[in-house]
């Protein structure tokens, strides 16, 4: 049996500075790049027998950086439509409603828990008898693949608060004795090796 490897983009500028990015397609930045290209070093060796991505070119450059050839771009791993909150902060959200939490009630305009649920479903309905096969790596962004982690373990969309998922991190979904369990969440790609310094170079 196959696993699941969900990874996230990596940096963009909006990401960096916490701001909610559905539908805006952002490039990642040059240390987003230097992210995805790390990916690959933890990707090396491993055989997918499907590769999924965010049609968001985000999620598409990280495929390419690390290695991967996208076979499918899928609308339902979009990120979760944060509607008239796109591109704000949490923070900012906070000052007029103080009250508000994303995985509880969703966005005005945009989408609620229920609904990103219900297409991360259609995902995994769609990747689960892939892993017969194989593996199967899925590229795209932190709250739809907390969700969607979430659902792998048979937990309501609002569990993926539970789930902090960075940029540029590799998480595995497998199984355990016939149970759906997550198996690795959150690891970032090691860092580059020093530089080994020049002999009679001073420091």
């Amino acid at each position: 049996m196959g696993e699941i490897l969900l990874i996230r983009h990596g940096e963009t500028a909006w990401s960096a500075s916490h701001r909610h990015t559905s539908y805006t397609d952002l490039e990642l930045t040059p240390d987003g790049e230097r992210q995805a290209r790390a990916l690959g070093a933890m990707l090396a060796g491993r055989r997918f027998v499907r590769v999924l991505s965010s049609p968001r070119q985000r999620a598409l450059r990280t495929a390419h950086l690390a290695g991967l050839d996208v076979d499918d771009a899928d609308p339902d791993l979009a990120e979760w439509n944060y509607g008239e909150y796109e591109g704000r902060t949490t923070a900012d959200v906070h000052e007029e409603n103080p009250h508000w939490n994303l995985w509880t009630d969703g966005c005005p305009g945009g989408e609620s828990p229920a609904e990103v649920g219900e297409r991360l479903d259609r995902v995994l309905a769609r990747v689960a008898p892939l892993l017969d096969g194989g593996n199967v790596a899925v590229v795209a962004h932190g709250h739809s693949l907390r969700v969607l982690g979430a659902r792998w373990i048979c937990l309501p969309p609002s569990a993926g608060a539970r789930l902090r998922l960075d940029t540029a991190t590799v998480s595995v979904l497998g199984h355990e004795h016939g149970r759906q369990v997550i198996q690795r969440w959150n690891q970032p790609a090691p860092p580059p090796p020093e530089t080994a310094p020049v002999p009679g170079t001073r420091h």
